[in-house]
């Protein structure tokens, strides 16, 4: 599998800081956590020396035994066979959540032997980094990693028509040759979404019947995840969440509603299960805010949030979309929510501070964000058409310095709002400034 990932770079960067620490991945499983620490130490230092906790349990007695970080790296070096020089060669640790004591051990890593270059990810690690007292605070460097965001997957598949993307800047005029391919290529990144084995079947196959499988067994081993997952909250209660997903969103500009999921449901029964889902990287959650205003975290109303799913390939497959109604054209059930989700998967690590919604009893409005002090309503269409009173009201009362509608139309400004193509949402922190 070859593709470019953006958190290369971040990688890179963490290498070399003068302020680096061990480092742990988040991500939800099969996000391509493995492949970039091996890639990145294939590719910034000599060598990499690599331990999966998962594959070999007997790696966990020296971490039982030894609390000296050296004394453990003596013992790698013999298991790896060859020594473990600092900073030549990068250490990788993964699965580390089969093993609490590797985890811990980060600590003494940061603490008395900082010159070794450590980096460790395992899947569902969230739920446990989610616990207090179960991994070293303050102690370890986090990075979040994300199915592949739709900059990375035309960087994968077209190549091309990418360094044209890349070349767009604020107020450039986008030529109807370009705007046409790259709303085909956004259309195609709907139904393939950006799970690495989605994107490297795209590559070599270009078969939609390949990658709805590989989707299909995705599902599947999230799935068999939840019920191997012994933890305190009721792996079926998981499982009915995971499942409501496509039905909640399904429901116009509805908050999540907790008898959705079970008739007669309530918080109580599932908010655990939300948590965990949200902590394993499967969902993501955003908060409506009772006023649009900076700092809009001090406005959130903790008991009215949406849950989208990470990846809005595999949503899509959930739905049952069909590949025919997003490639042409047509209005489809279940448009709108599918493109929600995909407009918050290319929101995300965008801002500071993590996307929000607002919705009072005059209307909704899709998304706020906030800009530096400044917040920015967002408007999302999944065509052309442009009535939206909600927004409309909502700018002439407030008159925000910056609007955006995100929709199929060209890169323009009509009036107070900014309507960014689709396929430009990686991009709006950018277009903003």
């Amino acid at each position: 599998m070859w593709m470019i990932r953006s958190a290369m770079t971040k990688l890179k960067d963490w290498k070399n800081s003068p302020e680096r620490k061990p480092l742990i991945i988040r991500g939800a499983r099969q996000v391509g956590k493995t492949w970039l620490m091996k890639e990145f130490g294939r590719n910034f230092y000599e060598s990499f020396a690599y331990f999966n906790f998962d594959e070999e349990d007997e790696l966990k007695s020296i971490f039982e035994a030894n609390k000296n970080p050296q004394r453990i790296v003596e013992l790698l070096s013999l298991i790896a066979g060859e020594k473990i020089v600092p900073g030549e060669k990068l250490i990788i640790f993964d699965e580390i959540q089969e093993c609490p004591e590797a985890l811990n051990a980060l600590k003494y890593f940061k603490e008395k032997a900082n010159d070794y270059h450590v980096i460790a990810a395992g899947s569902l690690l969230g739920t446990l980094l989610a616990k207090p007292k179960s991994y070293p605070v303050g102690m370890v460097n986090l990075l979040d990693l994300y199915p592949l965001y739709f900059d990375e997957f035309l960087e994968a598949v077209d190549p091309m028509l990418f360094s044209y993307y890349e070349s767009i800047r604020k107020d450039t005029q986008i030529e109807e040759i370009f705007h046409n391919r790259l709303l085909e290529a956004y259309n195609h990144y709907l139904i393939i979404g950006g799970m690495p084995e989605c994107v490297a079947s795209w590559m070599n196959y270009r078969d939609p019947a390949m990658v709805s499988r590989i989707q299909r067994e995705l599902i599947e081993i999230y799935e068999h995840d939840f019920s191997k997952h012994n933890g305190k909250v009721n792996s079926g209660r998981i499982l009915m969440v995971f499942r409501s997903i496509v039905a909640q969103l399904a429901k116009s500009n509805e908050k999540f509603i907790y008898g959705a999921v079970r008739q007669g449901g309530r918080a109580r029964d599932f908010e655990e299960a939300i948590e965990w889902l949200v902590s394993a990287g499967m969902l993501n959650r955003i908060y409506n805010v009772s006023k649009a205003e900076h700092p809009l975290t001090a406005f959130d109303k903790l008991d009215q949030f949406k849950l989208f799913l990470f990846d809005t390939g595999l949503l899509k497959y959930m739905a049952g979309v069909d590949n025919g109604a997003i490639l042409l054209k047509g209005d489809y059930q279940f448009k709108g929510p599918l493109i929600e989700n995909y407009v918050l998967q290319q929101l995300r690590g965008q801002f500071a501070v993590e996307p929000r919604y607002f919705a009072d009893k005059s209307g909704e409005i899709d998304f706020v964000l906030q800009n530096g002090a400044e917040i920015v309503p967002v408007e999302v269409k999944g065509g052309e058409d442009k009535s939206a009173p909600s927004f409309k009201r909502y700018i002439s009362e407030r008159h925000p310095e910056h609007a955006i509608r995100f929709s199929k139309r060209g890169y323009r400004k009509d009036g107070a709002i900014t309507n960014i193509p689709l396929y430009l949402v990686g991009k709006a922190a950018e277009l903003l400034d």
